[in-house]
């Protein structure tokens, strides 16, 4: 059953488990007829406009993904926002990074409706505030969660009105004024949009450029994502890329997710390069630009980011993996620049939130201004190795947690419990332990100075918390 806008009609009642299951730490993402659908995102809007409206907001900026039932959702929730009196100003397909960018030039709160990397039966929302300023549980989604079990009180005002606006080449505009790519030398870039965003915003941002030659794997926007998963933490996702780097002798190559918000690096040879390189990269360029300054790193990002930022005059600041987190830091503390272990870079001057493109944009500058190939550049960024996130399904994280501190006793230098445990070792590894806050997984993040030393921590936890 459908509703008039052609999206399936979710016919269970709502419970507050059903919605708990929808409305999670960060935003809403579900299955669409099964879980969303037209009806509960007007709800949504409704609740969120009613919050704006509280906080002196006239309008909302929505965008959308490539999903085919996302122009509808969008609208939906336009519906239900203009129940409540306030404004809509509708961008159409958009980044989400692009959303931000409208949310902070515009300065009012944005809906970008999108499930990001998640396969095409979901969708979902990113909720902003005025400035690109995050909504999580504590600041917006408590309240929408229970609006939407109890419903939200009616508007007695005159109702919003809708506008339509293109702010696509604003967007690449401004990115152009962050970072300067007008004297790079030639070159050719891969670049794998896996259907969604990228291949949307990467012609607008880079497509003009007379020294690059844009090598397009994947740009048309299909929302069922009939090549592979717009994912590219998932090495499965990158080997398109890697041979077509290969095959078109690019000199670097770039991954988007599905909203394009996040960016994965592949230097000239088909080998990735760690989302710490790319952190520690884009560090140095920022902190030459704005020396002293603070830069946020999570704590699964390489050791060698908060090294480089030391030895390059900066203060590095340590935060809980999110960006909620990430983003209440960059607040707190003015910095500059923030990156994460997945491949989201956050910048001040791009109102604190995070863009993928922005983050491509400095790669492509420090590469196009030395004659050194990919491989070479980031190199220095690489100092130690890192076994990647593995997860684990665990009845008691907890209990698994802390038999593995106590098996670990007689090597461990430091244990802190900032997010789940991060145990250093005396020999300067290191390893971390977190519980998913939405499965029954245990993910294990481990570092050191060899291969060999990694697998032997990496063994060792597993078998702890598999046994």
């Amino acid at each position: 059953m459908s509703d008039p806008t052609g999206v399936p009609t979710v016919t269970a009642p709502r419970t507050a488990e059903s919605i708990a299951a929808i409305v999670k730490a960060y935003d809403v993402r579900g299955l669409v007829g099964e879980q969303i659908d037209a009806a509960f995102v007007a709800d949504v809007g409704r609740s969120f406009a009613a919050l704006m409206r509280g906080e002196d907001a006239r309008s909302v900026v929505v965008g959308h993904d490539m999903r085919a039932s996302s122009p509808e959702l969008a609208q939906a929730f336009a519906d239900g926002v203009c129940d409540q009196g306030l404004d809509v100003v509708l961008i159409g397909l958009a980044s989400t990074d692009q959303l931000y960018f409208a949310s902070g030039r515009l300065d009012v709160p944005g809906a970008m409706f999108t499930a990001s990397h998640n396969p095409a039966a979901y969708n979902g929302i990113k909720l902003c505030r005025p400035g690109a300023k995050p909504v999580g549980q504590q600041t917006g989604l408590a309240t929408i969660s229970d609006e939407l079990l109890h419903g939200t009180p009616a508007f007695d005002g005159p109702r919003g009105t809708v506008s339509e606006q293109d702010v696509l080449d604003d967007y690449a505009t401004y990115l152009h004024g962050l970072v300067d790519l007008s004297g790079s030398r030639p070159l050719t870039i891969a670049v794998d949009a896996g259907n969604g965003m990228g291949g949307h915003t990467v012609p607008a941002v880079l497509g003009s450029n007379p020294a690059f030659t844009l090598r397009s794997l994947y740009f048309e926007l299909d929302g069922t994502f009939p090549n592979h998963e717009a994912n590219p933490l998932d090495p499965a996702n990158l080997v398109d890329l890697q041979a077509y780097v290969r095959e078109t002798g690019a000199d670097v190559g770039l991954a988007f997710d599905g909203d394009a918000d996040r960016c994965f690096v592949v230097d000239e040879r088909g080998e990735p390069i760690s989302p710490s390189a790319v952190t520690g990269l884009v560090a140095e360029r920022e902190l030459a630009k704005h020396p002293g300054a603070t830069i946020i790193h999570n704590l699964i990002t390489s050791r060698a980011v908060p090294e480089l930022v030391s030895e390059r005059g900066g203060t590095p600041v340590r935060t809980r993996v999110g960006h909620s987190f990430i983003k209440q830091q960059m607040a707190e503390t003015g910095a500059v620049f923030g990156g994460e272990h997945s491949a989201h870079y956050y910048f001040r001057d791009f109102w604190g939130a995070d863009s993928g493109m922005l983050a491509a944009m400095h790669v492509l500058a420090a590469l196009g201004e030395t004659d050194v190939p990919a491989s070479e550049l980031l190199a220095g960024y690489e100092r130690y190795v890192a076994s990647g996130e593995i997860n684990s399904t665990v009845a008691d994280a907890a209990a698994a947690t802390e038999s593995v501190i106590a098996a670990f006793a007689d090597q461990t230098a430091s244990v802190d419990r900032l997010d789940g445990v991060t145990v250093e070792l005396t020999d300067g590894s290191w390893f971390n332990l977190r519980a998913s806050n939405t499965e029954p997984l245990l993910r294990l993040n481990a570092e050191a100075a060899t291969t060999g030393r990694v697998d032997e921590i990496v063994d060792a936890v597993l078998g702890i918390v598999r046994s």
